[in-house]
Formats: structure tokens, C-alpha cells, sequence
């Protein structure tokens, strides 16, 4: 069932991008290996794509929302498995497991295209142009 808005989706890609990229410093695992940089990586990576993204949050607009969404979800998968593909799980894999089922979940449960009204001012911008 989906039930997310992509306009919500896209604020709270800009929050968790942001929110993964300072993590390992918030929830004190920085200790400069993969569990560090795995998730200061993929929020790098949720922000790019976010910004890049055909949706009302998304900038430049060139990857479809259904790309983004599949792209989200295989983001979820790695960042899930993450301490366990690189060793560091007998360290830290809480915030990892979190953090990829939140980024699955919301993959699974946001609306496939944007509102029709973005749609429809897309469209008249384009006409314009």
C-alpha cells in the first residue's frame, strides 16, 4: 500500500541524507572505517539522487520517481547488510539496520508518481519555455 506522498518523500530524503551523512558522529561509531564511511557515502548518494530526481523536491530533475524509488530501496538493502558485507557488525550494525529498512520501507510505501498538480505546472513550464 502506498500511501507516502512524493513531495514528503523528497523532505525526508533531505533529512536523511543529511541525518546519515553525520551519524557515525551522532551516534558515536566514527571510527574511520566502513561503518563510518558506508553511510556518509549513501547519504552523499540520497542527496544526489534526490536533488536529481522528477518530483516536486527534486532540482534538476532527470531520474523518474519509480528509478528513484527502486534506487532507494536497493540503497536500503546495502546500507541493511552493510556491517555485515564489510565486517564491522561485532562493532556497530544498529544504526545501519535502521537506517536500510527505514530506506526499504519508504521505497515500498510512497506513491509511484508525483501529484498531479506538479504535474500539470511541469507541463504549463514546458509550454512556456
Amino acid at each position: 500500500m502506498r500511501f507516502i506522498p512524493t513531495r514528503f518523500h523528497g523532505i525526508l530524503d533531505y533529512l536523511y541524507g543529511i541525518l546519515l551523512i553525520a551519524s557515525p558522529w551522532l551516534f558515536d561509531f566514527a571510527a574511520g572505517g566502513a561503518e563510518t564511511w558506508v553511510p556518509v557515502v549513501i547519504g552523499a548518494i540520497v542527496l544526489l539522487q534526490t536533488v536529481f530526481t522528477d518530483f516536486e523536491m527534486g532540482l534538476v530533475r532527470k531520474i523518474p520517481m519509480q528509478t528513484h524509488l527502486l534506487l532507494d530501496f536497493g540503497i536500503g538493502v546495502i546500507l541493511a547488510l552493510s556491517p555485515w558485507l564489510f565486517g564491522f557488525a561485532d562493532r556497530v550494525f544498529t544504526p545501519h539496520l535502521i537506517f536500510g529498512v527505514f530506506s526499504m520501507l519508504a521505497a515500498l510505501t510512497t506513491h509511484r508518481t508525483p501529484s498531479r498538480a506538479y504535474k500539470t505546472n511541469v507541463a504549463h513550464e514546458e509550454t512556456m519555455r
